[in-house]
């Protein structure tokens, strides 16, 4: 009887080395016109992980946050910026490996004034 309760439990997600189903909440500032970027997040985010469940939320003023099943892991009102692709990507792969989420500190500027 070879790998019976171990390959239900990595199709159910919940054994060793299983990918854990993630979910996605971002919530934005529409009036600040940050729906853009969320629109450029979610594909960069798609396009990595096409089956991830991504969706937004209209938020408060100068609102852009992140939360990945259920956590807070960015947040603009915090950080002054947006959060870079690659460290959200990162975020989502350590959440499907069942690692621990760490919130993202790096932002890049909301924008450049010439």
């Amino acid at each position: 009887m070879s790998g019976g309760a171990e390959e239900a439990a990595a199709a159910a997600g919940t054994g060793p080395g299983a990918e854990r189903r993630v979910r996605i909440v971002v919530e934005y500032c529409e009036p600040c016109g940050f729906e853009p970027t969320y629109q450029e997040l979610a594909s960069a985010v798609r396009e990595e992980y096409p089956d991830i469940e991504i969706e937004s939320r209209l938020g408060g003023t100068g609102a852009f946050e992140i939360e990945i099943n259920g956590q807070l892991v960015f947040s603009k009102l915090e950080n002054g910026g947006f959060p870079y692709e690659k460290d959200l990507i990162e975020a989502i792969r350590r959440a499907r490996n069942g690692e621990p989420l760490e919130k993202i500190t790096n932002s890049r500027p909301p924008c450049v004034i010439l």
